[in-house]
């Protein structure tokens, strides 16, 4: 099988707004080292030859810069300006793209995505052009008709919720963001169905949440304890 650069384009563009913190969430402390580092760590060390676009909102690219001085260094790290919303975001970060690729498009605050799971995505995308994380969802689910102001229950075995990294070979990332933005593009995914093509969906994982709330910040501390307590006992 043939191998691909590989790109992780890592989407920081958050301001905080839900966490109630003047910093962006990307940017508060996990048992003291702050969430950017996990999932910039984690995807360096999923791939020797894997290089990290990381997306950042321009007031704060000098702060993603500390992180970088503190823990990493450039050889493998580039730092571009986010957009307006995610579609622009991404596609800035896409510019940064070189030659055929395989390329990852994950949330910064997602920082448990696992090696495996990489691992997953990449296999995946480059076998099928794309590689879309999801899990089954344990709570029931109801469709909403706001227009009949009624709803209707749905078969939670019929339903995923969707993850990143979103996973693409460059020949189909890159040509669909340039298709004109619509409110519907919440991920990757949408925007290359836009472009006319299909997505092919992989096993996510449980443990790859991600961090948008203060409950989040706590249910992080206890997975990382987690983590640590199992690395420690092998």
């Amino acid at each position: 099988m043939e191998s691909l650069d590989k790109y992780a384009v890592v989407v920081a563009g958050g301001t905080g707004a839900r966490m109630g913190n003047a910093i962006p969430k990307q940017f508060l402390l996990l048992q003291e080292k702050p969430i950017l580092y996990y999932t910039i760590n984690t995807f360096l060390n999923s791939y020797a030859d894997l290089k990290i676009i990381l997306v950042l909102p321009e007031a704060f690219i000098d702060m993603g810069k500390e992180v970088i001085d503190a823990f990493f260094d450039y050889s493998r790290i580039q730092i571009t300006t986010g957009g307006e919303t995610r579609f622009h975001s991404v596609q800035n970060g896409l510019k940064l793209v070189e030659g055929d690729s395989i390329v990852f498009v994950h949330d910064a605050v997602r920082c448990f995505v696992s090696v495996e799971l990489i691992h997953r995505c990449y296999e995946n995308a480059l076998n099928v052009g794309s590689a879309v994380p999801v899990v089954y969802g344990k709570d029931s689910f109801r469709l909403l008709h706001e227009e009949a102001n009624d709803n209707t229950a749905l078969d939670r075995t019929k339903v995923v919720l969707v993850q990143t990294p979103q996973t693409f070979h460059s020949k189909i990332l890159l040509p669909a963001f340039e298709i004109d933005y619509k409110e519907r593009f919440t991920d990757e995914a949408t925007v290359v169905e836009a472009f006319g093509l299909k997505i092919h969906l992989v096993e996510g994982e449980d443990t790859n949440i991600k961090i948008t709330s203060p409950v989040d910040m706590l249910l992080a501390e206890q997975l990382l304890t987690q983590r640590k307590t199992f690395s420690n006992s092998l």
